[in-house]
């Protein structure tokens, strides 16, 4: 059957120009979502593109098209030809090819035979549609990109080709005579989609092996980087020992070499020649006195530079808790707070445990805990001291001490911490919930921590 024309002559020629006119708009906005959503489906290494915000909404206009220009098409032929016999056919039909285009996403995107069926329905459907009403033959412009989209590239430029026709077909039937424009007009929009189609298909397969590339030279740049950070660190570490051991043999080692033969050789003199005796024993102790310089010089040079720089413990933890909260920028405030008076200095070990201590500690709240303040408090009592480090992060499940404790004691962390209180003589206590934040004790006794001579 042939669907009648009504109107003037020349309302004919306008509404027989409008389907070119139409389908022009909607290469761009097609073309746009074939290169995003499209190729999402084809290819699994895709899916990221889906959800590319830009490219949901290119979908969505053009699904959005598609019901746009059926429903267009549906109207036009119910307000021309009411009441024919035909009319219930044409609703049916745009019923089920509605129906058809909604099931597309449920079948999945590769071109498996059920898919393959499914298009080859939904383009039938539509072509008896196109010889009932030729107005329907707006809705040919998705179908070419979800034709493009899932079949292999011959099979989808011969479905492009056919579609193509079919359009053709019915522009000529809505024309009042030969238009060159109606003949011209669909195929050259048919090739520049379809061209511009495939130019960003391949471009988005460029991108994929693009970002894959760039992957693979980020993971070689970080291992590369960690490579060259481990092999930094062992360099360092040998540096400082070369360093250490070349000090201690060109000082103690000399010294307590020097000591050995002039105590010898006093003693072989101590009878025949007590004043010579004597000297040998004077110069040992002196150079006994400058051995115990150089090795207090050691221990400071090894000490926390902040308590190297004088003040104490005290002025240390502040100036800590002071560059932590400047280092957080406002994620991270940490106070400081001393509670009582020391009767007498801190012994350096004391102070350089407790002061390495508050530095772990604050380096967990700071990496793991993400809390936004923490405080230490340092308590001297008459014979002990007493540093807290607490904070209002997550928290954790604190593990009994027996447990921790087998386990290999590393260079951070709360074995660490343990180990360094345990040396003292003093305990380590976690206090810790799941949401409670966490509270970290370090006792110390003062009746058993006296510094070497």
């Amino acid at each position: 059957m042939v669907e009648h024309r009504s109107g003037s002559p020349d309302a004919e020629a306008a509404e027989a120009e409008a389907p070119g006119a139409a389908e022009a708009p909607g290469v761009a906005g097609s073309t746009a979502e074939a290169g995003a959503a499209g190729t999402a489906e084809s290819d699994p290494d895709a899916q990221v593109a889906g959800a590319d915000p830009d490219a949901r909404w290119l979908a969505l206009l053009m699904h959005a098209a598609f019901f746009l220009l059926l429903g267009a098409s549906l109207t036009r032929f119910l307000m021309r030809h009411p009441g024919e016999a035909r009319t219930p056919w044409i609703i049916a039909l745009s019923i089920t090819l509605a129906v058809l285009y909604l099931l597309g996403p449920v079948l999945g995107s590769r071109p498996t035979p059920r898919r393959l069926t499914w298009l080859g329905v939904l383009v039938v459907v539509w072509m008896v549609l196109v010889v009932l009403a030729p107005s329907f033959a707006w809705c040919a412009v998705p179908l070419f990109y979800t034709g493009l989209r899932i079949l292999p590239p011959r099979a989808a430029l011969a479905l492009v080709a056919l579609l193509t026709v079919f359009v053709v077909a019915a522009q000529l039937r809505l024309a009042d005579g030969f238009d060159p424009n109606l003949v011209l007009a669909p195929p050259a929009v048919a090739a520049v989609a379809t061209a511009v189609f495939v130019h960003m298909q391949r471009q988005a397969v460029r991108q994929r092996e693009l970002a894959a590339r760039q992957g693979e030279l980020i993971d070689d740049l970080l291992r590369t980087r960690r490579e060259l950070a481990a092999t930094e660190r062992r360099e360092g570490t040998l540096a400082e020992r070369q360093r250490l051991s070349m000090e201690i043999h060109d000082t103690l080692a000399q010294g307590l070499s020097s000591q050995q033969m002039l105590l010898q050789a006093a003693d072989r003199t101590w009878s025949a020649d007590p004043d010579a005796a004597r000297r040998h024993v004077r110069t040992a102790t002196g150079i006994a006195e400058r051995n115990l310089a150089e090795a207090r010089r050691f221990v400071h040079d090894l000490a926390p530079a902040d308590l190297a720089e004088g003040g104490g413990l005290e002025a240390a933890l502040h100036a800590l808790a002071a560059r932590e909260s400047a280092q957080a920028a406002g994620a991270l405030t940490v106070h400081c707070h001393v509670e009582g008076t020391p009767h007498a200095p801190l012994p350096d070990r004391v102070q350089s445990a407790l002061l390495r201590i508050a530095q772990g500690a604050l380096a967990n709240v700071r990496e793991h805990s993400g809390a936004t303040a923490a405080g230490l408090t340092l308590t001297h009592l008459d014979d002990r001291v007493v540093l807290d480090i607490g904070d209002n992060g997550r928290g954790f499940t604190a593990e009994p001490e027996g447990v921790r404790g087998a386990r290999t004691v590393r260079g951070h962390g709360l074995p660490a911490m343990r180990a360094r209180v345990r040396q003292l003589g003093g305990t380590l206590t976690v206090e810790s919930a799941p949401g409670e934040g966490t509270v970290l004790s370090a006792e110390v006794p003062l009746t058993t921590t006296e510094d070497p001579p």
